[in-house]
């Protein structure tokens, strides 16, 4: 398991589980529960993070130490332009590693209350983004159509939801995922509506290549020990799909073999 690595255009990782910085009580909570989770890349939403501060205990120090990856996203754009100006803010900001491309999670959303994704807008700022060099990883609806149309446009690869952003409702429909795995040639990382270790373990058991989540940890009433079952859960989930789980009967099938029973 030690080289069971998800690559990620000319990105390599070990960790399957991919962590947001919002939402914690401060900055050194969000520290503890990034370290608990192992998680090696971290996401930070440009529009809601004051990128000016950088002094020491900020969130920018934080993220500008160099420990993790860092995946821009573009949370809070509702139009093409908006999502392609902020990637762009993300590369001048260098977040990414010298002689790297730009990783950036795309989002364009498409409804306030929802927070669903604008697909025909997420396809054509991701073609945008290509085009420009950046390394995309689009947020998008959990729609194998769309998932293919964004893998086409040159993805890195495709992030589609389990559930509304923040719900915390599990993956609500396991099929649409599968489908999305056996026809995808990019990773597929299950993104927003993760609530607990149990879901992100099915994510995996799925087939997909990671999960990213951020709310079902930070609103956890403990933080740290919820990104360290979050960890768990992942390395579970992708143990279990491995190994390959055993097929499913309609009635019993004894553990021990009946032949040889003293009568």
């Amino acid at each position: 398991m030690s080289e069971d690595l998800v690559h990620i255009g000319p990105y390599s990782f070990r960790s399957r589980l991919f962590v947001g910085t919002g939402k914690y009580k401060d900055v050194a909570q969000t520290e503890a529960a990034l370290v608990a989770s192992g998680a090696e890349v971290v996401t930070v939403a440009l529009r809601r993070v004051e990128l000016k501060e950088r002094g020491e205990g900020s969130l920018m120090a934080l993220l500008m130490s160099r420990r993790w990856t860092i995946l821009p996203n573009t949370a809070g754009c509702y139009t093409v332009d908006e999502a392609v100006r902020t990637c762009r803010l993300a590369r001048e900001l260098g977040f990414h590693p010298e002689g790297q491309p730009p990783l950036v999670k795309l989002e364009v959303i498409g409804d306030q209350k929802t927070l669903f994704p604008d697909n025909e807008a997420t396809v054509e700022a991701a073609k945008i983004l290509v085009k420009e060099g950046f390394v995309v990883l689009p947020y998008c609806i959990d729609d194998p159509i769309v998932c293919r149309k964004l893998e086409e446009a040159g993805c890195a690869a495709v992030m589609p939801l389990a559930a509304p952003i923040g719900s915390g409702l599990g993956i609500r429909n396991k099929h649409n995922v599968m489908i999305i795995r056996e026809h995808s040639k990019v990773p597929v990382i299950v993104d927003a509506g993760v609530g607990t270790a149990s879901d992100a373990a099915v994510a995996m058991e799925l087939g997909c290549d990671g999960v990213l989540m951020n709310t079902a940890i930070a609103h956890a009433k403990d933080p740290v020990l919820m990104a360290e079952a979050m960890r768990e859960g992942v390395s579970a989930g992708r143990k279990a799909f491995l190994a390959g789980r055993m097929p499913r009967r309609a009635y019993a099938n004894a553990s021990s073999p009946l032949d040889g029973l003293i009568e």
